[in-house]
């Protein structure tokens, strides 16, 4: 082990998906940048082993001090949950499977056992079986670690984007359009993009209706709301501006014109990022990263592929991302 590199705990995500074979082909490439230990089920991950015919060992370990990050064997702290594995299934006991694991790994961090949390994907479907309440892992986290000023921040190359609200209806979320949501998301993406290392950071804030409501032909919000928010952050010095017209921010923001753009819902920002990192086809890249949190969580950018998984085939360059800028924000954070 590299006692001078971050450890980074993977949770092992729902293990009917590909999860677990993403982190078995991301490996080699993981410990050029930190240690690593994945929170699941041994028996899991070596089935993963056996589909992407890797030559890789699995050695089970009862806690994450015995992690050794050895180039020909993948430590998994076992919890133990899985008994029966069938690929691409909705069930519920992946579910609770797959949110033991966060748990763990939230409260390693916490308690400074690992630096940093990088998540494979959960089933939203499994875990609301096995009675979870989240639509995700972003709320489930904010509550464990007691946050209440956080949000989603999605990277992919040079755009960033967070969000005001995310996984609610469309109409919810556009009631959730307040001043108060959307300068507390330009104050703590302001803070995120400084631990992220870019110096007196410029964040762009997307408007809420076409052409940020054209100067109230299409609508209220984006002057009554946004607005008074923007001018709100950059009374306390934080280099805002906006409402922007979405149609056309993300790419001015892409091309250098803003470090971030503030989003006011889930799909507003979610679709020009997955337009960049699904573009290849092969391969799918970007990151994840919960902001404001007292830990460092970042995620893959895709969802379980039930309709890929346990073929082997599944790319590796999204957790290979989260697992890097897991790794340099918990080394900044040192």
């Amino acid at each position: 082990m590299d006692e001078s590199a971050p450890l980074v705990g993977i949770t092992m995500g729902d293990p009917a998906g590909i999860g677990p074979e993403v982190i078995v082909r991301a490996y080699p490439r993981l410990l050029d940048v930190a240690n690593v230990v994945v929170v699941g089920d041994t028996s899991v991950m070596r089935a993963a082993v056996d589909v992407c015919d890797s030559a890789l060992a699995v050695r089970s370990i009862g806690g994450v001090e015995s992690a050794s990050s050895d180039a020909d064997s993948i430590d998994v702290l076992d919890l133990e949950n899985v008994d029966d594995l069938e690929y691409g299934v909705v069930d519920r006991a992946y579910g609770e499977a797959s949110l033991a694991y966060v748990e763990r790994a939230i409260e390693l961090a916490l308690s400074g056992a690992i630096d940093a949390i990088a998540t494979a994907p959960i089933n939203k479907q499994s875990t609301k079986l096995a009675g979870s309440t989240y639509a995700g892992h972003t709320g489930m986290l904010a509550d464990y670690t007691d946050t209440e000023n956080y949000s989603m921040m999605l990277i992919e190359d040079d755009l960033r984007v967070t969000h005001v609200s995310t996984h609610v209806p469309l109409r919810e979320a556009c009631d959730l359009v307040t001043t108060e949501r959307v300068y507390e998301t330009i104050v703590v993406t302001e803070e995120a993009l400084s631990r992220l290392g870019i110096d007196e950071p410029t964040i762009a804030v997307a408007g809420l209706n076409p052409h940020a409501s054209d100067g109230g032909l299409l609508g209220t919000e984006d002057d009554a709301e946004i607005e008074p928010a923007v001018e709100r952050a950059r009374a306390a010095g934080i280099d805002a501006f906006g409402p922007e017209s979405p149609d056309t921010v993300y790419v001015s923001a892409a091309g250098g014109a803003a470090d971030c753009v503030v989003s006011m819902y889930h799909d507003q920002g979610h679709i020009p990022i997955k337009m960049l990192g699904f573009s290849d086809g092969a391969a799918v890249s970007g990151v994840n990263m919960t902001i404001g949190l007292p830990i460092v969580r970042t995620s893959v950018d895709h969802g379980t592929a039930f309709d890929i998984a346990g073929e082997g085939i599944a790319s590796p360059t999204s957790m290979i991302d989260a697992v890097e800028l897991a790794a340099r924000v918990a080394s900044a954070d040192r």
